[in-house]
């Protein structure tokens, strides 16, 4: 099989030195071809503990007021046993398998099947087919851009729904969140494990597959850069943006339709967190086109990380501000729901005006304006395997300046917005900025490293011109 052949060929580059520095960058595009033990460890962690994690956080929610202290000391003092929780916590049912199966169902439909109109009358949006980046094959993918459209079909039939139709009750999410929980899981192993069968059999591409021969890292990064079923449903684009993200705005409606159903009114904190992040979601989806030159799409293979991390992590753990205001209703005196407003929206405008320099940047080659001045920047080149030379430039100027991820710290500020709108009578809703300082951390090293094997010593040029990655004169 192709898989086989270039499975073959990665234990070959193993051993065969390189002549270049091109054809050093040639091996190292992309996820690791090789595994150390840190890295190991990490993975087994990451397979053995988030399930219990995403279950740890939810239960404490449903039996403990959002406590993450009480559970463990319940089961320190032997006031309960781990049986005793786990017999409280709701089992599947055929009711929730029913609703995620038609939710699924019907976000592959739109996908699919409904070609994006959005982009003919919205102006400045982009939609429809649209090419995404080179793949360390060579390989220049095309996309159905049709997010924006999906998002909004399913909210208008939701306000439909509540207002009109009533066929369910708009706190149907909350009302099953622990019994969809279980199939969320179920549909995350499952893509996952067949992307992997996948990657072995029946590759999309064998040439931008990679095998490091440990198969847990193989299972948990992914194997396939792009896989596909067809000519147009791509997991990574399919998974990283439906079924969760859609659902990250209903999730949080079907929030404050309960905190009205048990409190008899919405909260202004739960208002907040619904306006911020629905103005996250929606920058998404707007900006879908733009989304696939990003890490996600352009480095990352598919596997465990993306399909069960999407599909279990994203609505679970981004959406604990919302539920943790169910249970601990919090109304913010006037300064302070204004303070938290502003924060949200100054890190929004620094996330996507840091990312709209970039984006009009690499859309004009440079032939552009960038704070009144034509932008400064770094010439580099890189090889994909097929050996065609490719060449790109690196911007120093604008946010790019300042720092080199300085997207990453307007998304930063905006996290904590949605945290320091639940007050602090509780660690639970800080989880969200706890998690997000150490993922874009970790993705700056990351992507730093890709990047530094990719242009080899242009990067080094770049790294002394914008030597800051998050924080200018701190990090």
């Amino acid at each position: 099989m192709a898989a086989h052949q270039e499975k073959k060929l990665a234990q070959e580059r193993k051993h065969k030195p390189t002549q270049n520095d091109t054809q050093t960058s040639q091996v190292q595009w992309g996820r690791a071809w090789e595994v150390d033990w840190f890295s190991l460890a990490s993975i087994l962690f990451l397979l053995l503990f988030a399930p219990l994690i995403v279950y740890y956080f939810i239960m404490s929610c449903d039996q403990y007021q959002c406590s993450l202290t009480d559970p463990l000391r319940d089961l320190l003092t032997g006031n309960k046993h781990l049986s005793d929780i786990w017999n409280k916590t709701p089992t599947l049912t055929y009711r929730a398998a029913g609703i995620y199966s038609l939710w699924v169902a019907f976000q592959v439909v739109l996908y699919v099947f409904v070609p994006d109109f959005c982009h003919k009358f919205l102006p400045g949006y982009v939609g429809g087919v649209q090419e995404g980046a080179v793949t360390p094959a060579g390989v220049v993918n095309k996309y159905e851009i049709n997010g924006l459209q999906a998002w909004i079909i399913t909210h208008v039939l939701w306000f439909a729904n509540a207002y009109y139709f009533h066929f369910f009750s708009p706190t149907i999410i909350f009302d099953n969140w622990i019994p969809l929980l279980w199939c969320a899981n179920i549909l995350g192993y499952a893509v996952s494990t067949f992307a992997m069968i996948k990657g072995y059999f029946f590759p999309t591409n064998a040439k931008d597959c990679k095998f490091t021969g440990n198969f847990f890292y193989d299972y948990m990064m992914g194997i396939e850069f792009n896989p596909r079923i067809g000519r147009w449903f791509d997991f990574k684009l399919f998974f990283n943006g439906r079924p969760g993200i859609v659902a990250w705005t209903l999730i949080n409606l079907s929030y404050a339709a309960k905190q009205q159903e048990l409190y008899g009114q919405v909260t202004n904190s739960m208002i907040l967190v619904n306006v911020l992040q629905g103005i996250y979601v929606v920058d998404f989806f707007w900006n879908e086109a733009w989304y696939l030159k990003t890490i996600d799409i352009c480095h990352d293979h598919f596997g465990w990380y993306l399909g069960w991390g999407d599909c279990v992590w994203l609505p679970y753990l981004y959406t604990l501000q919302g539920l943790y205001l169910v249970y601990h209703p919090v109304q913010l005196g006037t300064a302070n729901a204004v303070g938290v407003l502003m924060l949200g929206l100054i890190g929004y405008y620094i996330f996507r005006a840091t990312n709209h320099q970039k984006d009009l940047f690499r859309r004009t080659d440079g032939n552009c304006r960038i704070w009144g001045k034509k932008p400064e920047y770094i010439e580099c080149s890189y090889m994909s395997v097929d050996g065609t030379k490719y060449y790109s430039k690196l911007m120093t100027s604008g946010f790019w300046g300042w720092a080199r991820h300085f997207n990453y710290t307007g998304d930063l500020l905006g996290s904590l917005a949605y945290c320091l709108a639940c007050g602090f009578a509780h660690i639970l809703p800080y989880f969200y900025i706890i998690y997000m300082t150490i993922l874009l951390t970790h993705r700056c090293v990351r992507d730093e490293h890709r990047c530094s094997s990719k242009y080899g010593k242009d990067w080094t040029r770049y790294t002394a011109a914008v030597p800051y990655r998050l924080l200018p004169g701190v990090f």
